[in-house]
């Protein structure tokens, strides 16, 4: 809807990289309070957090030229085009390189990991909402035509011009179903802090919730650059969520048990 939050001659402020920049701080300030009720070193919490962020850019990123790698094969030159630096890339690359850096940073530095994956787990889905009315901002990340009263118009051209939204048509809000959900996610991981039988039980709440979800949200994207498996009968991204729905299903099933013996 508004891409350009501020331009002035040469200087221009997007509002997905304010948003996106937003998200991340925000997120990272309730890791390191969730961190506190846990009795956690902080400065290893927010040391954590900027490698998350880091390698959460560029997994998505790399997702991004998987998922769309027939174009960049044979447009080698849009790798480092001003239109990809601008995209904010897949959010599931992001998501896998930041967990497997995660670990190996709280590994390192001798953290629980499950404890550590707990406490991280309400950030990421505060910040992905608000990373969402990022994209919603910029147009990215659009949904289907649809004659429903829900159906958003976008009319910026340059929003067009940048992430190819179709303008003057009623599109589905995804961006914005989205960011309602993953708000939802955060109040519900966030009250099970307290609550958790076991280390790890608030991460997995997090893959069980948002998978699905996103799931269904893939059928109602309108935007073709996501990458499709199977003959088209896929997304890249259900597959995902598929497949972290069957992780979720190991954990719980490797992480609870543990814990009753531990009790017994």
């Amino acid at each position: 809807m508004f891409p350009k939050l501020f331009e002035y001659h040469w200087l221009v402020v997007h509002s997905y990289g304010l948003l996106l920049a937003l998200a991340f701080i925000i997120g990272l300030y309730i890791s390191a309070k969730a961190a506190s009720q846990e009795h956690l070193d902080k400065a290893k919490i927010y040391d954590l957090g900027l490698y998350i962020a880091i390698s959460s850019l560029l997994g998505a990123k790399l997702m991004l030229f998987v998922t769309d790698f027939e174009y960049y094969s044979q447009n080698p030159g849009e790798v480092f085009s001003l239109a990809t630096l601008r995209s904010g890339g897949v959010y599931y690359g992001g998501f896998i390189l930041a967990v497997i850096v995660g670990i190996s940073f709280t590994r390192y530095q001798r953290l629980p990991v499950w404890k550590v994956a707990d406490i991280f787990s309400p950030g990421i889905a505060l910040g992905q909402s608000i990373g969402r009315l990022g994209c919603f901002a910029a147009g990215c990340c659009y949904g289907k035509p649809t004659k429903l009263p829900l159906g958003v118009i976008f009319q910026d051209p340059y929003s067009h011009e940048t992430v190819g939204v179709p303008l003057m048509i009623p599109l589905h809000p995804t961006q914005l179903y989205e960011a309602a959900w993953n708000a939802i996610i955060f109040v519900i991981l966030w009250l099970s802090l307290k609550s958790k039988k076991f280390d790890g039980q608030v991460f997995i709440f997090y893959l069980v919730l948002y998978s699905p979800v996103r799931f269904l949200i893939e059928f109602l994207r309108g935007d073709a650059d996501r990458g499709f498996l199977f003959n088209g009968l896929l997304s890249t991204s259900q597959f995902i969520s598929l497949a972290l729905l069957v992780v979720a299903g190991m954990l719980f099933l490797i992480l609870k048990p543990a814990v009753q013996e531990k009790s017994a």
